[in-house]
């Protein structure tokens, strides 16, 4: 067992309002440079969409993440023998057209403009080539345009559901959203770490977070084409990768990252995970069906005397172990298994999960009013307006048994909730729910607590980041590139004396 720490997320789609607040904050902290216009390490998606860039999740085109035959684990984007062919020009990474043009406005001609009948209008101008420019696409252009034809219908999450269900979720009247906020997943098994050609990316020891060393960083920009996720840019004006690093420099000094403080809707959660890294390439050859299980495998007990005993011989502090057993991130992942990760199947093991969003009712409007498809306990889970395999495809590699179980526990704990506090639900047929759900009262009670009523302190439970004695535990990044499970291989030095 070779016991490490991560720093890791939860997002709770179902309280998301999209209101972007998380993006502007990101965006003024660490993107409002030059060569920086297009970037937006936090950017919040609507989905049924294409998002940004444009069909991300269609790893056709852009050949990002890791695939394997059960034997041996590979990157899409490019091999060992694919290295000097790409390294001028990567056949599948994203252009410009699939980001969008960045531009300004000419405000000066709001201020100058002479005296006149006509209202002054700032004319958008190209942060490119500085000339005015009609503007086409954003970063979230497809915002509440859900089952759009455009956007919507062009979702490869759509590629398993039928062309009726297709046809009946794009009714103008049965149109349906929700809001998908994305940062970069610092994956246990970061294919943007294994595809750097010049060991610039590494995955720090002591938490987990993958950063971008701009020294090394010579450009190739083999990260942007690997990531699956798209989250790792090019800087244009210095000719260096740039990326999410999760305001390390305030989580060190207990702050939450921008974009987690100031979330309106108190979707994010904070924590760490003790895991175990010598499982990392075995879980990454799972089949896809048992790659949600196999990853929830890898997240360690932090009550376990073992784990302790071996965490604290890898050099994780005490104080970080007491953290990972405070951590929501475990209780959603591990314990309450409602939280779970976005395409899986790419195999990067991302450290982001998400609970997945309940859906209006399916039902129909009858002279009697509106009635419901199925008169059981879940049916507006079973028939709900974004079907079922549209959710697995995004949350569960195609397999919907894991989606289906977070639902049905969210809605047994609304119900459950609803009883207690409203009594126009019978208790009894609560219970029920809960226990159909694999859920008892205190574990109701304390999913409701987290996710409703929780403070400060219960969504963000930071370690000290101990930099007196923060581990190196990385092996040189250019000795073991192209390589699972980046830089867990051998036992970890201590920096300092």
């Amino acid at each position: 067992m070779d016991v490490r720490a991560q720093t890791s997320m939860v997002f709770h789609l179902d309280k998301c309002i999209g209101c972007h607040t998380c993006s502007i904050a990101c965006k003024n902290v660490w993107t409002d440079r030059k060569g920086t216009e297009y970037m937006w390490w936090n950017n919040v998606e609507t989905k049924p969409g294409t998002g940004y860039p444009t069909a991300w999740e269609d790893q056709n085109k852009y050949q990002g993440g890791w695939k394997t035959d059960g034997q041996k684990l590979e990157l899409r984007s490019t091999s060992r023998r694919h290295v000097v062919a790409n390294i001028f020009h990567h056949p599948h990474m994203p252009s410009m057209d699939d980001y969008y043009e960045p531009w300004t406005y000419d405000y000066q001609h709001l201020f100058n403009a002479p005296e006149g009948s006509d209202q002054p209008t700032a004319r958008p101008l190209s942060m490119v080539t500085g000339e005015p420019m009609e503007i086409e696409a954003g970063p979230n252009w497809d915002d509440d345009l859900g089952g759009s034809p455009v956007y919507a219908e062009n979702d490869s999450n759509f590629d398993d559901v039928s062309e009726d269900l297709k046809a009946q979720m794009f009714a103008i009247e049965r149109l349906v959203f929700f809001y998908f906020p994305r940062i970069c997943n610092h994956c246990l098994n970061p294919a943007c770490v294994a595809s750097c050609p010049s060991g610039a990316l590494y995955k720090r020891g002591e938490d987990g977070i993958v950063l971008v060393d701009q020294q090394i960083c010579r450009a190739w920009r083999s990260c942007v084409a690997a990531c699956p996720y798209k989250k790792t840019f090019f800087n244009w004006n210095t000719g260096k990768a740039e990326k999410c690093i999760l305001c390390y420099p305030r989580l060190e000094t207990g702050q939450a990252p921008a974009c987690f403080h100031s979330c309106v809707g108190r979707i994010r959660y904070l924590g760490v995970l003790l895991y175990d890294a010598s499982r990392l390439e075995e879980v990454a050859k799972l089949p896809d069906d048992q790659l949600v299980e196999g990853q929830r495998s890898l997240i360690l007990d932090p009550f376990d005397p073992e784990v302790i005993a071996e965490a604290r011989k890898n050099g994780v502090h005490d104080s970080v172990i007491q953290a990972a057993q405070d951590s929501p991130i475990y209780k959603f992942v591990k314990v309450w298994k409602i939280a779970l990760p976005p395409h899986i199947e790419y195999r990067t093991l991302p450290m982001l999960f998400y609970v997945p969003p309940m859906s209006p009712v399916m039902a129909a409007q009858s002279e009697t009013g509106v009635a419901h498809e199925d008169q059981g306990f879940f049916h507006d889970i079973e028939n709900s307006r974004v079907p079922m395999q549209f959710l697995a495809k995004l949350f569960g590699a195609g397999h919907e048994n894991k989606v289906r179980y977070a639902l049905k526990k969210q809605k047994a704990v609304r119900w459950y909730r609803r009883a207690v506090t409203v009594g126009d639900v019978p208790m009894a047929e609560a219970e029920e729910m809960l226990r159909q759900a694999d859920c008892t009262p205190e574990e109701a009670q304390a999913i409701y607590r987290l996710t409703a009523i929780c403070t400060f302190e219960e969504r963000f439970v930071i370690p000290p980041a101990h930099r007196e004695e923060a581990l190196a535990m990385l092996e040189d990044p250019l000795a073991v590139k192209q390589s699972v499970g980046f830089g867990f291989q051998g036992p970890p030095p201590h920096r300092g004396p």
